[in-house]
């Protein structure tokens, strides 16, 4: 595609690979179009390797201590008690400021929560010169994801558009999960790399980039049925891969670039994060059934997306197995697949991008 000359700005996290996938395939789109587009890490916008910190913090609570992110979630992301600006948010102001005189471009679009504090504290001083639109990426947005300075936001489901934009009073355009355009064209099973299940009918238990959660308990669940084979994703925790290759009941699978083929054999998938997975497993047709979330925004996204229609919440492990047994082929079944399909038939989200608010 011949440039255009028009440049947007993206600002990401490495917070867990949903945000810098959103990023990165937005990057791809707009480029395809003849967009320039930039991805930075919001972290690295933070001085005295404050960003890294932050990030191995938050991987510590949610790998080991959930109860702590909890309070944290509680106390900072929804209480309406917490400080309006925080200092993180000051902090990288000024380098982002900076950035966007150097690049010039003709929006800033953030796909981290903090990003958007960030960009929203600057266009609200008039030290933003360009829009800043929000790409919220969790089906439940906190507090944190909005800010008077924001120009507009983005939605990949209604009901989150719906929520934002009566919580701002801003433009809340819906637009087609961004996905990867190989997980919405179908593969046949043989192409998978699980492998022969006996019988078995095969289950992902999604535990996000990070590998967290009460992942091994939800296996063992599965595999104690005798009719579900548990297909753990470890994401990149390479300790958690290694127990359950040792010990833990089913299949643990490592990061993988090629989840097409493994979602093509997937029967459903229990996730506990709500995160890009889980539009990815919409995209392929898969259901999906919440069960034991990370807590925060994990918890939340999944019982946004069972009130939407969009998953089953199982809040036991009776209630796993029944909710999986339902879906053998049945109205259910059907229903939540096809509500996980009609969410690709908003506009896209670099044509929302780089047009005028809806």
């Amino acid at each position: 595609m011949t440039p255009t000359g028009r440049k947007i700005l993206i600002l990401s996290a490495g917070m867990g690979a949903g945000h810098d996938g959103v990023a990165a395939e937005l990057a791809r789109r707009l480029a395809a179009g003849g967009v320039e587009a930039e991805v930075v890490d919001v972290l690295r916008l933070l001085p005295m390797g404050l960003g890294t910190g932050l990030r191995r913090g938050y991987g510590a609570m949610i790998g080991s201590a959930p109860w702590l992110y909890a309070a944290v979630y509680k106390v900072f992301f929804v209480s309406g008690r917490a400080p309006s600006t925080s200092p993180l948010t000051v902090l990288a102001a000024g380098r982002l400021g900076e950035l966007v005189r150097d690049r010039r471009p003709e929006a800033v679009v953030s796909t981290f929560h903090l990003a958007a504090q960030i960009a929203g504290h600057l266009r609200e001083r008039d030290r933003l010169p360009v829009p800043s639109v929000v790409l919220v990426t969790d089906f439940a947005a906190h507090r944190l994801w909005l800010h008077p300075g924001t120009d507009r936001y983005l939605c990949g489901d209604p009901a989150s558009a719906r929520a934002v934009a009566a919580a701002t009073g801003r433009p809340a355009d819906l637009h087609a999960p961004l996905v990867r355009p190989e997980f919405l064209a179908r593969r046949p099973p043989a192409a998978c790399p699980i492998g022969p299940c006996d019988g078995e009918r095969p289950v992902l238990v999604s535990a996000g980039s990070w590998g967290v959660g009460r992942v091994e308990a939800t296996a063992r669940v599965l595999a104690a049925t005798g009719r579900y084979r548990p297909v753990v994703l470890c994401g990149r925790n390479g300790r958690l891969l290694r127990r359950l290759r040792s010990a833990g009941p089913g299949l643990a699978l490592a990061w993988r670039d090629d989840m097409t083929d493994v979602f093509a054999a997937a029967y459903a998938m229990v996730d506990n994060a709500a995160g890009l997975t889980c539009r990815e497993a919409f995209a392929a047709g898969v259901p999906v059934v919440s069960y034991k979330p990370i807590p925060g925004h994990g918890r939340d996204g999944a019982l946004a997306m069972a009130r939407a229609g969009l998953s089953v919440y199982a809040r036991s492990a009776a209630e796993l197995v029944e909710a999986l047994d339902r879906l053998d082929g049945t109205p259910e079944r059907a229903a939540l697949v096809a509500r996980g399909a009609a969410l690709f038939s908003a506009a896209s989200a670099e044509t929302l991008v780089c047009g005028p608010p809806g």
